[in-house]
Order: structure tokens, then sequence, then C-alpha cells
């Protein structure tokens, strides 16, 4: 039996593991990912309401219908994003799984997850054991703390915090596995695991071409978001790296001569991005 089974006829120990870290010997997160669908009764993708198609995992999807177990799509971070795109998200994912949109933050949608997971379970006399699978950074551990009530899975703002497979007891006869975040097993892309905050600045070889991205992504959606942030103002038809520059001059990041410094006016972009600070759409609530 592997590290991650968990025997559901060993009540006493299932108590003594009920919060501890179990520390995955397999290097493989696609092995990781099978062994934790194959113990869960019930799967959970938590994916960021910000990026919703970004941060879905369509291989892993694949493995949990090919398993036949009950799965729900949950949009976190939804306090980020206005209502009315969260409910055009959640009816298009709803055509894939139940969706349920939450703020693991703000604990808003928690009651309805876990109303959620009894449903679609349909277990009598013992505990649910449900799998949380997910990117980096999309919130999985805040979840699981919204619905447990307490802060019991260890959450951070910075990706990979989670490192082995922690089993969590929510109380009211669920029980989570948070894992680590999981990439799409050929996932290589370096901007959009800077935009999703897959990899933090530190690790980014390309700042730039990840903030122009950013940059990208905010001027296409919300303009006046970015302009606001920065106080800045961003003429129509501005080139995303002459919008870099500006912020970069507002920011006093120059170099010697008077020329702004792309490189650190990128790695603030990132941060600024990646911690929660600069938003598409301004605080909530929605």
């Amino acid at each position: 039996m592997s590290e991650l089974s968990v025997r559901k006829a060993e009540p006493a120990r299932d108590k003594l593991i009920s919060s501890q870290t179990i520390a995955p010997s397999m290097t493989s997160y696609k092995l990781l990912v099978k062994n934790v669908i194959k113990q869960a009764d019930v799967l959970l993708e938590v994916v960021d309401a910000r990026f919703p198609d970004e941060t879905r995992n369509s291989e892993v999807e694949s493995i949990v219908s090919r398993s036949g177990k009950p799965f729900i799509i949950v949009l976190n971070k939804c306090d980020l994003v206005p209502k009315e795109i969260l409910e055009k998200t959640k009816n298009r994912f709803s055509k894939i799984a139940p969706t349920v949109f939450v703020s693991g933050k703000d604990r808003f949608g928690t009651t309805m997850l876990r109303h959620k997971i009894l449903e679609v379970a349909d277990i009598k006399g013992r505990d649910i054991l449900i799998g949380s699978l997910g990117y980096p950074n999309t919130g999985k551990s805040t979840v699981i703390n919204g619905v447990a009530g307490k802060h019991k899975a260890g959450t951070s703002s910075i990706s990979g915090h989670t490192r082995g497979v922690q089993v969590v007891d929510a109380g009211s006869r669920l029980r989570f596995l948070d894992t680590p975040g999981v990439i799409p097993f050929k996932e290589h892309d370096e901007y959009l695991q800077g935009l999703l905050g897959v990899k933090d600045s530190t690790h980014i070889k390309d700042h730039i071409g990840v903030a122009l991205k950013i940059i990208e992504k905010i001027s296409t959606e919300n303009k006046t978001a970015l302009e606001a942030f920065y106080k800045v103002k961003i003429e129509a038809g501005t080139p995303t790296y002459e919008v870099l520059e500006l912020i970069g001059l507002q920011c006093n990041f120059l170099k010697r001569k008077e020329e702004v410094d792309e490189n650190r006016a990128a790695v603030r972009i990132i941060n600024d991005w990646q911690q929660g600070k600069l938003l598409v759409y301004g605080p909530g609530p929605y």
C-alpha cells in the first residue's frame, strides 16, 4: 500500500493522520494524481475564476472522467470577478461537471460547496474523502480551510507551498486530500506560468516577456484598472512595451543616463500581479 493510501477500516489510524503532512515518495505528479483519484470518493478541480480556461487541466479531467468518480469544478477567487462573468463561466463549466464558485479567502460559497460534495458523493455511514486538484496558486488549501471553518491546511501566496499531500479533517464527515499544484504534464510555457502565478519572479527567466503578457491581459479587459494602479495614462493603441516603459518611468526605475530599467519595472508588475495588488476588475465584492 502506498503512503497516500487511506484505510477506511481503521478509524483510529485516520484520526492520527487527519492533519499531518504525508510526503509523497513518487517523483511523478502524474502518478500522484492517479493515486489521489484512486483514493478519493469525490474530486474537486480548483480553478482561478479570473482565468478559468487557462487554469483548467484537461489531462487531469480526462483521468478523473475515466475513473467514474464524482467531480466538481470550483471557481475560486470569485471576489475578484464581476458576478455576470462568473455566471457565464459557471453556465459553461456546468456542462462538464457540477460547478460552484467560492471565495476561499472570504469563505463565500463554502457552505454551498460542502452541500454539493455531500450531494454528489451520496455516501452514508462513513466519512467522505475528497481529493483536491489543480494548478499551483489557485487556492486549493484556502478553499479547504473555508469549508473546514478553521486554518488547517497550510496556505501561502508563494506558488507550490503545499509540498506533500495533507489529509485535512474538515468535520461533518468530510476529509480532504490537499495536493501540491499540478501543472499539465506537457506544459512548459513560462509566460502562462508567470501569468497564473505558477512561477514567481525569482524563478522566471524572461521577466519582460511575462510582464508584457500581464499588461496585455489587463489592457484588453480593463485598461482603467492598470492606469489607476500605476497612476499613468495609456493612450489607445499604445504598444505594450511602451506601457511597460511608462510604468517604469512612473515608478522611477531608472538606469544611468535616465534610461528606464525595463527589467526592474517588469519584476514589479509581476510581483504586484501575483500578490493580488494589481487586479483586472478591482476589489470586490460583486
